[in-house]
């Protein structure tokens, strides 16, 4: 399987792997220095504890080096008007008339806490490429559905989110 990315996840990426490399790795290891320098190590919790650290760390670079190695790059290929990735849609729920917003993201950046919707999810799959005051429906499973009016869009594709994780 391959990640779906664009250009600027993979930058992201590439700034988090420097930081963990460069600064991270740094100062976790001098923890584990620390806590080795405290003595017998049978019985020396904060040894083991940065050592713990400092191998999430490590391993959270493999995993980001290896997203980045299969990627797949993609861009989005919607207008200005229609509803795309790193676009922004203000959509209103028909039936209760409460509106909600949601930034168009790839799959390994959705979060839907933070209104970072995949495009792959039913509601991504059902808001692409549609315009402005167009009605579509989501298809959540076979029996429930609903049906929202997209009230605006913009491009966000140039703003960061609050929270970053890949």
């Amino acid at each position: 399987m391959h990640n779906e990315l664009t250009k600027k996840d993979i930058e992201d990426m590439k700034k988090e792997i420097e930081h963990r490399k460069v600064v991270v790795r740094k100062e976790l290891l001098e923890h584990v220095k620390e806590a080795r320098a405290q003595g017998d190590l049978s019985e020396n919790f904060e040894y083991y504890a940065a050592k713990k650290e400092k191998n999430k760390n490590e391993s959270r670079i493999r995993y980001l080096e290896r997203m980045i190695k299969t990627a797949v790059l993609i861009e989005d290929e919607t207008g200005e008007d229609e509803a795309g990735l790193n676009k922004t849609v203000e959509v209103e729920f028909a039936d209760d008339h409460t509106t909600a917003e949601y930034k168009l993201v790839t799959t390994v950046r959705g979060n839907s806490l933070a209104g970072l919707i995949s495009t792959e999810s039913p509601v991504g799959k059902a808001l692409l490429g549609h315009k402005v005051g167009e009605r579509v429906h989501v298809q959540v499973n076979p029996q429930v559905g609903y049906d929202l009016i997209i009230k605006s869009i913009r491009d966000t594709s140039d703003t960061d989110e609050k929270l970053r994780s890949f």
